[in-house]
């Protein structure tokens, strides 16, 4: 084989693995070579049994490779020499190799093979890693998706020519300081105004975890949208912009920062990273003295809610628009006081989250489209389906078969706990799901109910509760209108004691048990029994009044 062939073959495979590390891509690798790839593609490997592993292989393929089973970076550098010295032997590597090294082997023939070979390998990737899926939260203009677009340029996940792109529209409406938020902030409305409005989904790995991001709005009117984000965390990142004056309107009483946070406790996120940021701003220039300040203003807040410091809430700086701090620790020379872990090592260190895996499955959806069929988004809170089985779509009973699946959009045969995923069903028309509706098992279906018992924890509402209040009810992914039918008791938050009368009206800051009665049809369960599934928030006039969660369903 001449050498010319070496060099094709060394094109393609490094097209090919260009495609596995940055899915922005635009297919570019397989399709290129495939012009005279006719008579390649008939190549007698495909009938070999799968041999032992240790075959007796070519001396040229050097052994560390061989005993590395999980391609790290080097490990790629190494093969791709090696393709460049051997192409001629490497058609005898065994099956078995084929598949750890996604080998290309003579240029098309490797480009023809590797899809074949995709789906077993993603399988595989995709249950060992833990997924973790991560809020990002705060007060309008903190830098939430300029964080989460920062941490997808620096893992790698939006190349450096989308990031060239965005930057030279981003100067085009000089908005140069945007443009890392425009990974995330896709639509057009949202880049004009600077401000996120739908939740925005995108995900990175490490080496030991898989991370989904979604990007929360800050402003208050799309907060609705923000509890939908929220439902589907495991661990919150509350960004606080350290910038003089940002600070204190985002903390202060009509700021967000405050809401945020406790509607990230009551959606039931178990990990709360609170995230300095806008440290490199001329007013604040990596000074300790402001950086303990916001700190120290916000923590008598999060203990209130039920963070615990020790445990479940930790504290770092960093700035978003440079990415110091993010993925590698801020610098000595810039940040001699702090000298923690960066952001991403803290995550990443952090105790793996215990998921139900077992049990019935249970998936609330966020989000519906139609694409040849009906499409589900959401995150699995509990269980696993795969391709092809049969499901309930309740509150309506209907039962729907399981058509394709995609975690992360990568396309899977089924799906676990703690997955953000996409599920493409038969037997139901877009028209007919809502978001709340729940996708759960045949055998054990989730419990229905429109009348139920809740405890309710009065947050702020001026005047007072009674029988006959209405509002709007946030539980998991559903938001339905509920009206309070009876009180039923008040308990103590000190002793837990409940008032042997019934009460006439609850205040702010009381703790009360009432009945309540939703408009519609909702899927819920006692908070007991699954505690993802009976918590909720009541907001009324655009402002949370209550979190509570339920005790037991009546009808």
């Amino acid at each position: 084989m001449s050498n010319n062939g070496a060099e094709d073959s060394w094109e393609s495979q490094a097209d090919v693995i260009g495609e596995q590390e940055s899915p922005a891509l635009n297919g570019c690798g397989d399709g290129r070579d495939s012009g005279d790839g006719g008579a390649a593609s008939a190549s007698p490997r495909v009938e070999e049994p799968p041999p032992v592993p240790p075959a007796p292989a070519p001396e040229a393929i050097s052994l560390p490779i061989l005993s590395d089973s999980s391609p790290t970076i080097d490990s790629w550098d190494a093969e791709a020499d090696d393709a460049l010295l051997t192409p001629e032997e490497n058609n005898e590597a065994d099956e078995d190799d084929m598949e750890l090294q996604v080998q290309a082997t003579e240029g098309e023939e490797g480009a023809k093979k590797i899809p074949k070979k995709k789906p077993p390998r993603v399988e595989d990737t995709r249950s060992k890693k833990e997924h973790v899926n991560v809020v990002f939260i705060g007060h309008v203009d903190a830098g939430k998706s300029t964080i989460g677009g920062q941490i997808m340029s620096l893992t790698g996940m939006v190349d450096k020519r989308t990031l060239e792109k965005y930057e030279r529209e981003a100067r085009e409406k000089s908005r140069e300081s945007w443009y890392l938020s425009w990974a995330l902030d896709t639509n057009q409305e949202e880049r004009d105004k600077g401000k996120t409005v739908e939740v925005g989904r995108a995900y990175f790995e490490t080496e030991k975890k898989h991370f989904t991001i979604l990007d929360a709005p800050g402003h208050k009117s799309f907060v609705p949208n923000m509890i939908g984000g929220a439902a589907q965390a495991d661990l919150a990142v509350l960004v606080i912009s350290a910038r003089k004056g940002e600070f204190e309107t985002g903390f202060d009483r009509g700021g967000q920062t405050r809401e945020h946070a406790m509607l990230a406790k009551t959606a039931g996120v178990k990990h709360l990273v609170a995230l300095v940021n806008k440290m490199d701003d001329p007013t604040v220039a990596w000074e300790e003295k402001r950086y303990n300040e916001c700190r120290d203003k916000i923590l008598p807040y999060l203990k209130k809610l039920g963070f615990n410091p020790a445990k479940d809430l930790s504290f770092l700086p960093v700035s978003g628009q440079t990415g110091q701090g993010l993925l590698e620790r801020v610098s000595e020379e810039i940040c001699p006081w702090y000298r923690g872990p960066s952001f991403i090592q803290l995550i990443d260190d952090l105790p793996s989250l215990n998921r139900k895996m077992d049990g019935p499955f249970i998936m609330p959806v966020v989000d519906k489209y139609k694409d040849m069929g009906t499409v589900l988004m959401g995150k699995v809170e509990a269980g696993s389906t795969r391709k092809g089985s049969t499901l309930f779509l309740m509150p309506n009973r209907v039962q729907v078969t399981v058509d394709q699946l995609w975690s992360d959009d990568i396309e899977v045969t089924s799906i676990g706990s703690g997955e953000n995923v996409k599920v493409k069903l038969k037997g139901i028309e877009e028209e007919d799901v809502s978001p709340g509706f729940v996708l759960c098992d045949t055998a054990e279906p989730i419990t229905t109910g429109r009348i139920f018992d809740a405890q309710v924890v009065i947050l702020e509402h001026k005047s007072i509760i009674c029988a006959g209040y209405s509002a709007v009810m946030h539980i998991h992914c559903a938001a339905e209108e509920i009206t309070v039918k009876a009180l039923i008791c008040l308990v103590d938050k000190k002793t837990g004691e409940k008032s042997k009368t019934r009460p006439r009206f609850v205040k702010q800051d009381q703790v009360a048990i009432m009945r309540v009665e939703c408009a519609g049809l909702i899927c819920l369960e006692p908070f007991k029994k699954f505690a993802q599934m009976g918590r909720f928030t009541l907001r009324d006039e655009n402002k949370t009044i209550a979190i509570g969660k339920v005790l037991k369903i009546i009808e």
